[in-house]
């Protein structure tokens, strides 16, 4: 007899469900979100059937969380089916709607008992790789947060201190050390003013600046004192209380992604496929690091490259119903893997002569910008994948041969 088991997970207890291959309720219990609730899950498996050499898959819509993990580590086939497709299912068995936590574990062990093909457990990978995504991911939150924090900070400057804005317009902008150390000793435009060349050269040798030290903080005085339009003093000073708090969620968003930053690249460089992912074309280490958090080394999780294609949103869609025919970019995809796909793709047309020719034939053919770097990050996933299975390192003259006679598919 076959059995499948189902996890409706809470916050603070778990309903378990286990069906049969008929569909018939086996066993069902209630587990507490600690080690004894996991002991009680595992002896409950165990007393159906699950042993070392036949493991009872698990179903649950989650795929993180202590209880997942415990799983995994066992060797046990464990699917995250997504909520939205479990309230399908549930509509199948339940006209009237109703819910309970108990239904939705049956449910969940009936998508395995009737769609496990259609659904993917969860990939086997490494110790390693799982901890390069965690920090991988951090690390790109961090910058969101970096990006967000400035943005706050920019718009709240542009309402009471516009020298700020026109003075700070390096590379790094108001994220620059200097910004931000000044920003802090001065946040009104009125103590701006009353900053001397001395005060000024102290500040930027704090922010760490070493050249052109005389010369910056001129600049900086000088646009400090011109004139612009004033916010009331008292109102003023207020706006300057915000900035602070502003420039200190600002500083510690940077400095959290540079941490980050500093510690995905270190255990990237550590995994057996970063010299295959870093012999690309317009990819690092940190966005190795990033390509490798999404994809694994779980190399069964894609079969094909086209798996891998329609996972990062490359692949276009196509719709054809009746005598339509459409072709679309995908939008359900991962979300993180695009982004540092588009990043990747941007990077390579000036590291690689062969990146830059395929993305002017597909500008030529007619593409925007938008889509031709989408095709070409759809063309280099294809040679990843292939030099990921073949344990092969990125190869010019394979990856992009001359160019061919036959007419390009249609833009996405």
């Amino acid at each position: 007899m076959k059995v499948f088991c189902g996890i409706d997970w809470a916050s603070d207890h778990h309903d378990v469900a286990l069906t049969d291959s008929d569909g018939a309720l086996v066993a069902r219990a209630r587990i507490s979100d600690d080690a004894r609730g996991l002991n009680e899950l595992l002896e409950l498996l165990a007393a159906h059937g699950d042993s070392e050499d036949k493991r009872i898959p698990v179903a649950i819509e989650t795929s993180r969380g202590l209880p997942v993990a415990c799983l995994r580590a066992t060797g046990r086939p464990v699917y995250a089916i997504n909520p939205m497709a479990a309230a399908r299912y549930r509509d199948r068995h339940a006209v009237a709607r109703k819910k309970s936590d108990h239904l939705d574990a049956m449910i969940l062990a009936n998508i395995l008992r009737t769609d496990a093909a259609v659904h993917h457990p969860l990939p086997q990978d490494s110790e390693l790789a799982q901890a390069i995504a965690i920090l991988a991911r951090a690390q790109q939150d961090a910058v969101w947060d970096r990006t967000q924090a400035g943005n706050k900070l920019r718009s709240h400057l542009h309402e009471y201190f516009p020298a700020a804005l026109a003075t700070f317009t390096s590379r790094d902008g108001l994220a620059a050390p200097s910004a931000l150390i000044i920003l802090a000793v001065a946040p009104t435009p009125a103590q701006a003013a009353k900053l001397t060349l001395a005060q000024l050269r102290a500040l930027l040798k704090r922010a760490g600046r070493q050249r052109g030290i005389e010369a910056e903080a001129e600049r900086l005085r000088i646009a400090f004192r011109l004139a612009h339009m004033r916010q009331l003093p008292l109102v003023e000073e207020a706006m300057g209380h915000q900035t602070v708090t502003l420039v200190r969620k600002l500083e510690a968003a940077c400095t959290s992604a540079d941490d980050l930053a500093h510690a995905a690249v270190e255990s990237f460089e550590k995994h057996p496929d970063a010299e295959i992912i870093t012999s690309f074309p317009g990819l690092g280490s940190l966005t190795g690091a990033r390509v490798l958090a999404e994809i694994g080394d779980d190399r069964s999780r894609f079969t094909d490259a086209r798996g891998l294609k329609a996972f990062a949103g490359a692949a276009p869609v196509t719709r054809a119903p009746g005598k339509s025919h459409a072709v679309l970019a995908r939008r359900v995809k991962n979300q993180r893997l695009a982004a540092v796909g588009y990043l990747w793709a941007f990077a390579s047309l000036t590291a690689s002569v062969g990146a830059r020719a395929h993305y002017d034939r597909r500008r030529e053919a007619g593409d925007r910008h938008t889509a031709a770097q989408r095709n070409l990050f759809n063309r280099l996933l294809g040679c990843l994948h292939h030099c990921l299975t073949t344990r092969t390192h990125y190869d010019e003259s394979t990856a992009f041969s001359p160019p061919q006679t036959q007419d390009l598919p249609a833009a996405a």
